[in-house]
């Protein structure tokens, strides 16, 4: 009922623990704290809040355009409806070394148990997009060594995203990883590798655990688990997967009334109204207190009034 039963600093630790080189440990994005329950529900290892999925549902391209107090509000909403790690996607750390030390520490109080910042320009774009622009190794390295020292708890996981092999290439992005663990970056996140063998060589370069960004119509192709356990990954996000999935379906339901007049034809493929009662854990608000919560959860997801649809 309510909330996590884990405190942040107990999911901090479990982040950490199961962070090993092939673990290739599984991260769904969640877009909303329902999916969050979700996520949890399916005994997935952890949440990943996508910068891209917090600005799209606010009906926001992906592109700076979304402020710190914004993104932690969010996050923090989220990362409290389960008891799995929240690493958040804090896209350049919104602004200078100064505000990535207080980024890092909202996101604390937020909740979270990482986050990852990149090494675009501000401000930035989607990664998987063409025409990315990185600052230079300096400037990165600032960022990173300013999030590593503002932490309060150890455990808060500091990853570096780097986009630079879209620009530079491979040896380049090998090269700032590099860099990038010795600035204070506790795991490596490589934007848009073009395959299994540059997320290996990534993997082999550094000594902290690498993720590998699966998510569709990117520069990546979408390979599965055990390819990327191969290869030495040990976190893998699906970003925008479930908002994508969310959002197509709401768009054949609104062309099924504009079409059809009623949403007939689209109820068997939606979430059931007693399945809805079971994720948001109606029963358990009703033990609470019987003699304020006295309704009654039903059991059925079809009668003869469709009343559980």
């Amino acid at each position: 009922m309510l909330y996590s039963t884990k405190t942040p600093a107990a999911k901090r630790a479990a982040l950490r623990e199961m962070l090993t080189p092939g673990a290739a440990r599984q991260f769904p994005g969640a877009f909303n704290p329902l999916s969050a329950k979700l996520i949890s529900e399916k005994n997935f290892d952890g949440i990943y809040i996508s910068g891209a999925v917090l600005a799209n549902d606010l009906g926001l391209p992906d592109i700076g355009l979304t402020s710190l107090t914004e993104v932690a509000t969010r996050a923090g909403q989220i990362a409290r409806m389960s008891d799995l790690p929240s690493i958040v996607d804090a896209d350049t750390g919104f602004g200078e070394p100064m505000n990535v030390a207080r980024s890092i520490q909202e996101l604390e109080y937020a909740g979270l148990a990482g986050c990852h910042i990149e090494d675009q320009f501000n401000p930035k774009r989607c990664g998987h997009l063409d025409g990315k622009n990185v600052v230079d190794t300096e400037t990165m390295l600032k960022r990173i060594a300013a999030a590593a020292d503002a932490r309060i708890d150890e455990n808060f996981l500091i990853m570096a995203r780097t986009d630079i092999r879209a620009v530079e290439g491979l040896d380049a992005a090998i090269d700032r990883a590099k860099a990038m663990v010795d600035a204070g970056a506790d795991s490596i996140f490589p934007e848009a590798m073009k395959n299994v063998s540059e997320f290996e060589a990534i993997c082999n370069a550094v000594d902290v655990p690498v993720l590998a960004n699966m998510t569709e119509f990117g520069k990546s192709e979408l390979f599965n688990r055990q390819e990327l356990a191969d290869a030495g990954v040990a976190l893998i996000i699906y970003p925008v997967t479930l908002l994508r999935s969310a959002m197509g379906a709401a768009e054949r339901v609104l062309d099924a009334i504009s079409e059809d007049g009623t949403q007939e034809r689209e109820v068997d493929n939606m979430l059931t109204r007693s399945r809805l009662y079971e994720l948001v854990d109606y029963e358990a608000y009703n033990r609470f207190d019987t003699g304020i919560f006295n309704f009654q959860v039903p059991t059925l997801d079809i009668d003869t009034n469709n009343s559980n649809l």
